[in-house]
C-alpha cells in the first residue's frame, strides 16, 4: 500500500512538474512567434510566463512597444483561460483554432502619456473627395482642424492612461469590455460571432446579428468640451455646434443628411457624456444606422438609448449633392513697400519660415483665424508657435497648408 501511494504521489508530482514545463515551453514558442509576426509594428515583451492546472497560462509584466507612439502600453497581468489543461495544451500546441470557450483578461494596463506622443495633431495627406472630410472632427485649438491630443488629456490633468481588459468567446457571442477607469468604459455583445486567428477578416463575416455597443464617458465628455471650448476662445454650446457642423459638413459629401434627433444626441453627448447604448451592423456602409432613400420613406430609427432611455427617429437621409463650382483664380497680392525703422507685421515668404526662428510671428490661417507666438520650430508640414497661457508656455502646431500668409514682427528695411 505505502509503495502504491508513493507510486501516485511521484507521478502526480512528475505529471505535474511536465505540465507545468510544457505549458512554459509552448507559451514561449507561440509568444515568440506572435513577436515575430508583429515586428513591423512594434516590439512584444512576453514578461514572465505562469501557468494554472485548471487550463490558465499567465504573463506577468509584458509589455508592446509600437512604433508609432513614444511610451510603451504596459502590461501588469494578463491571463488566458481555456477551460481545462488539455484544451490549453491543445490550444499551444495548434493555436489556429481556437477554443470553443476561452477568455482573456489584462489587468492594471498602463500607458504614460507625453506631450509628443503624436506624431500630429492635424492629420496631413487627407487627400480629397469623402474620406478627406472626418465626420467627428473636435477642434481643439487655433486651427479649427486642430484635433485633441495627448498634449491636451496632459493639460486636462489625464497624466496616463489605465485600466482592464476583458475577452470572453462563448457558444453564443463575443463578450468584450475595456474599462479605463477615469475616462470611461465601453462593452461589447455581439451574438453568434467568432474570433479567427488565422484569418481575421473573416471574423467580420463570422455573424449577421448587430453589435451592442454600451459607452460610458465617467465625465470625459464635459472636461473636453470645456477645455477645447476655451482653446478655440467659444463657448462650449457654440463649440458643440461647431462639432454637429462638421458632423453634417462629412456627411453631405457622402450624400447623407443626419436626422434632428440625430444632430440632437451627438451634441449633448458632446456637453454632457453619460452612458450611451447602440447597435451597430460591421457589414453596412452606414454601420447599421437606417438610411432614407426617399423623402417619402418612412425609415426605422436607430437602436440607441442615451441614460438608459430610448431615443426615436435616429436615422440618415439620402440627399442629392451637386458639384461644388471652381473657386475663381486669386490675383496674386501686392507686397506693400516696407517703412525703414519701424517695428510692425511685415509679410514673409512661408518657405523661408526657419529663417526666422526665434521671432515673433504671426499666421493667418485659411478660415480667417490668427494665431501669434514665438515661432519655435519649422519642419516640412508643420510649424510651432508657442504662446504663454496660464500653466506656462504652450507649443502650438499649425499645419504648413492651413496657413494663407506668414508674417514677422520686425524693423522695415529699406528698399
Amino acid at each position: 500500500m505505502k509503495r502504491l501511494l508513493s507510486f501516485l504521489i511521484i507521478t502526480g508530482i512528475v505529471l505535474f512538474a511536465a505540465f507545468k514545463a510544457g505549458v512554459w515551453w509552448l507559451a514561449d514558442h507561440r509568444m515568440a512567434e506572435a513577436r515575430s509576426a508583429l515586428s513591423e509594428y512594434g516590439v512584444l515583451y512576453k514578461g514572465d510566463i505562469g501557468s494554472a492546472l485548471d487550463g490558465r497560462v499567465t504573463l506577468k509584466q509584458a509589455s508592446w512597444e509600437d512604433f508609432r507612439l513614444t511610451r510603451p502600453l504596459e502590461l501588469g497581468f494578463v491571463e488566458f483561460y481555456a477551460g481545462s489543461p488539455v484544451t490549453l495544451l491543445e490550444f499551444l500546441v495548434s493555436p489556429q483554432r481556437l477554443p470553443d470557450n476561452w477568455r482573456l483578461t489584462a489587468d492594471q494596463v498602463r500607458m504614460q502619456l507625453e506631450p509628443s506622443m503624436f506624431r500630429n495633431w492635424i492629420a496631413a495627406d487627407r487627400g480629397s473627395g469623402a474620406e478627406s472630410q472626418p465626420l467627428l472632427a473636435l477642434a481643439c485649438g487655433p486651427d479649427t482642424r486642430q484635433q485633441p491630443g495627448s498634449g491636451d488629456l496632459l493639460r486636462m490633468g489625464i497624466t496616463e492612461l489605465t485600466g482592464d481588459v476583458y475577452l470572453e468567446q462563448t457558444a453564443g457571442a463575443v463578450l468584450a469590455e475595456i474599462n479605463t477607469g477615469a475616462t470611461g468604459s465601453v462593452e461589447l455583445r455581439w451574438p453568434d460571432a467568432r474570433i479567427n486567428l488565422r484569418e481575421p477578416a473573416a471574423t467580420l463575416e463570422s455573424s449577421t446579428e448587430p453589435v451592442t455597443v454600451t459607452v460610458r464617458d465617467a465625465g470625459l465628455m464635459r472636461k473636453l468640451s470645456a477645455y477645447c471650448a476655451r482653446e478655440t476662445g467659444l463657448q462650449p454650446e457654440q463649440w458643440a455646434d461647431g462639432a454637429v457642423q462638421a458632423l453634417a459638413d462629412g456627411l453631405y459629401v457622402r450624400e447623407l443628411q443626419a436626422s434632428n434627433q440625430l444632430r440632437a444626441l451627438y451634441r449633448q453627448w458632446l456637453l454632457e457624456g453619460g452612458e450611451l447604448t447602440f447597435t451597430l451592423q460591421p457589414d453596412s456602409g452606414t454601420l447599421g444606422i437606417p438610411v432614407r432613400e426617399k423623402s417619402t420613406d418612412k425609415p426605422d430609427s436607430w437602436q440607441v438609448s442615451y441614460n438608459g432611455a430610448r431615443v426615436p427617429d435616429v436615422y440618415l437621409s439620402r440627399i442629392d449633392t451637386s458639384e461644388p463650382a471652381l473657386p475663381a483664380d486669386a490675383l496674386e497680392p501686392v507686397a506693400p513697400a516696407e517703412e525703414p525703422g519701424v517695428r510692425k507685421w511685415y509679410p514673409e515668404n512661408l518657405e523661408a519660415a526657419d529663417n526666422w526662428l526665434g521671432h515673433t510671428a504671426r499666421v493667418t490661417l485659411n478660415n480667417g483665424n490668427q494665431v501669434e507666438g514665438r515661432l519655435d520650430r519649422v519642419g516640412e508640414q508643420e510649424l510651432e508657435l508657442a504662446r504663454l497661457v496660464s500653466s506656462g508656455e504652450v507649443a502650438y502646431p499649425i499645419q504648413v497648408r492651413a496657413i494663407s500668409t506668414f508674417e514677422v514682427w520686425r524693423r522695415g528695411r529699406p528698399d
